[in-house]
């Protein structure tokens, strides 16, 4: 099972590498979730992901001190609604509709209230 941790936090990590680039790709909530594979895969791969450079400059607030900037806030909001309501219309079922909508509302209480916005300014 551990294998599939490392897989799935390799997946994530390249792609947060690539948002780090591409605009339209959100880098942190990527990396969070590469942080939280590699935690549960290999104790090795999480100490160097917390040790790189990437990890200090995208995540490292945001696990340490449950904070994040407003625009990794928006960019993390944005990215999570339009993927649920691209899911949304693609899917007819009102049961996976419904857990969409929860999952995103969840997100939006979740990061509106409990994630503590550090430097309010957004850029």
């Amino acid at each position: 099972m551990k294998i599939v941790w490392i897989i799935f936090g390799t997946i994530s990590l390249l792609l947060g590498i690539i948002g780090a680039f591409l605009p339209i790709l959100p880098t942190t909530p990527f990396l969070l979730l590469t942080a939280y594979c590699y935690g549960k895969g290999s104790e090795k791969f999480h100490s160097r992901l917390v040790s790189s450079k990437i990890y200090k400059k995208y995540i490292k607030d945001c696990v340490q001190e449950r904070a994040m900037t407003l625009k990794q806030k928006l960019i993390l909001l944005v990215f999570v609604s339009f993927l649920s309501i691209i899911f949304m219309i693609i899917y007819q079922n009102i049961l996976i509709k419904s857990i969409l909508g929860l999952v995103t509302l969840g997100h939006v209480i979740f990061f509106g209230f409990y994630v503590k916005t550090k430097n309010k300014r957004f850029f």
